[in-house]
């Protein structure tokens, strides 16, 4: 992609500029020719005493929104039932041009451990009914969760019916691993197009996550959990770390890109204040508790990354290497040090029953070249072993409880044993790792998967033909995944099954089939 320097520059100086525009005052009376709650509703990052409720007016949601360049008042509506029989609170929010005319209302005082409804309705319009629910007090002795973690969108490669299935589920949170939006078109057999090309300024990033958001399905998942979120790469640009660009753009002019294009993921998220970005940095790694039985440290593995090393001649971004001596480097890291000290201070302490790490990518070892010999990915934990290295320590001598790495990225469900020595098969199992699968990026080649089994052991399944998620329960007594994949993601109606299941017991690293 040829990327110009003046559309950078021409979009940072706006970016900057809203910062500082005075806000309007409120439209009176607002009226609308059409629905401006064409995006839905969503809620997030449920406490015990509330959560965040979301929407955004947008009654033109692939034309920049199509509202007005003036503040709007938004009725927002919480009710103990469906019918709104019982409304318990109820409030305005202020939204804005700045912010899209998205709003994060941030509700507190509420009963812990309860499902609630809520709805927002503006200038005469109503918003549909959402549903979302508080989090156990953090001493309450939580019999069972269940939750469900996706990833990976490719919004040209498939359908969305996964999100319709996993809107029937019963789950009390859904985790979004990354790749909510993809910036550039790739694959093959498309069902469906991008609105336009790669994203570069706020508006066009905007208006990628309108499109993503406008998809029923999608939109029912959203409105019938609440979600905890974190980013990959697709959400900015293919394999970028920190300030370095897969296109080797220079640093100061890809940091405004990523500006906009975390502008844009704030507003269309269902995110607390303490997420909204500052230019181009955004706090996003988060812990979440559900009772007793369960904490969620969420991470980013993006913002803070160490550029990939041994790349290819005249990119940047990742490469897989038989032989790079810089991979191997302990001051390398995919978290920064600030987080990577953030996770391993709150794995400490923890008394969580559960400990879930909810990251991006493949945490185990995967050796990619068959027979003699070793390859690794750079952009995955493979190009930071040394990183990885420091917190399955951690996990090991620290005696963490019951540590479950989550991820997604790769395109394939993958479970696996996760030790400090990989290449030692008698080394001890620290953790258990669960990757799902993608909603509907396509996967790698079966054969080329299944050809690298023989040299990792450690992992126990491996299959990247299928699209889905993965949902899980958790008890006092085991953490049970059920990997959920379509029939076919070309099929807004396909049926979904589930194609294996893992269990890990309690105080006993390691899944094992179910």
């Amino acid at each position: 992609m040829s990327l110009s320097r003046r559309r950078f520059l021409v979009d940072a100086a706006g970016l900057a500029a809203s910062a500082l525009l005075p806000i309007p005052r409120a439209l009176a009376r607002p009226r609308f020719a059409s629905d401006p709650f064409t995006l839905g509703v969503a809620s997030g990052y449920p406490q015990p005493a509330g959560f965040v409720l979301w929407t955004r007016l947008a009654p033109r949601p692939l034309e920049g929104g199509g509202m007005p360049p003036q503040t709007v008042e938004i009725g927002w509506e919480l009710a103990a039932d469906e019918s709104f029989g019982s409304i318990v609170r109820k409030g305005k929010a202020v939204a804005t041009p700045e912010l899209a005319h998205s709003v994060h209302v941030e509700l507190t005082g509420l009963e812990p451990a309860r499902w609630y409804w809520y709805r927002f309705h503006a200038g005469g319009a109503a918003s549909p009914i959402g549903r979302t629910r508080t989090a156990p007090a953090p001493d309450a002795a939580a019999e069972r969760m269940r939750f469900a973690f996706a990833s990976c969108q490719q919004y040209e490669q498939g359908y969305y019916a996964a999100y319709r299935h996993m809107s029937r589920e019963d789950l009390d949170l859904v985790i979004h691993l990354g790749d909510y939006i993809y910036e550039s078109s790739w694959g093959r057999n498309h069902v469906r197009k991008h609105e336009a090309g790669e994203p570069i300024t706020l508006r066009e990033y905007r208006n990628r996550h309108a499109l993503y958001k406008s998809d029923p399905d999608l939109q029912a998942a959203h409105a019938s959990f609440p979600w905890l979120v974190t980013w990959d790469d697709h959400e900015v640009d293919n394999d970028y770390a920190g300030d370095h660009s897969e296109e080797r753009t220079p640093p100061e002019l890809f940091l405004r890109r990523r500006a906009a294009a975390y502008q844009a993921y704030y507003e269309h998220m269902p995110l607390p204040g303490w997420a909204r970005p500052r230019g181009p940095h955004m706090q996003l790694y988060a812990r979440a508790a559900f009772g007793g039985i369960a904490r969620f440290h969420i991470l980013d593995g993006r913002q803070y990354k160490s550029p990939q090393v041994c790349t290819r001649p005249g990119r940047g971004g990742s490469n897989v290497v038989e032989d790079c001596a810089e991979r191997l480097d302990p001051h390398r890291t995919l978290l920064g040090a600030a987080q990577e000290k953030w996770l391993l201070d709150g794995l400490s302490a923890s008394r969580a029953r559960w400990n879930i790490i909810a990251q991006q990518t493949l945490m185990a070892q995967a050796d990619r070249m068959p027979g003699a010999g070793q390859s690794f990915w750079t952009d995955g934990w493979d190009g930071y072993p040394e990183a990885r290295k420091r917190i399955l320590s951690h996990i090991a001598d620290g005696r963490i409880a019951n540590p479950v790495v989550i991820g997604g990225d790769v395109h394939m469900s993958v479970v696996a044993d996760l030790r400090i020595d990989f290449d030692d098969p008698r080394a001890p199992v620290v953790a258990t790792e669960f990757v799902g699968t993608s909603i509907s990026s396509q996967g790698r080649p079966r054969r080329e998967v299944e050809a690298w089994a023989p040299d990792n052991p450690h992992i126990k399944h491996a299959n990247p033909t299928r699209r889905g998620y993965t949902a899980m329960e958790l008890s006092a007594r085991r953490c049970l995944a059920q990997l959920r994949t379509l029939d076919d993601v070309r099929d807004p109606q396909s049926p979904i099954r589930t194609l294996v299941a893992y269990a890990v017991e309690d105080g006993r690293p390691g899944a094992e089939r179910s």
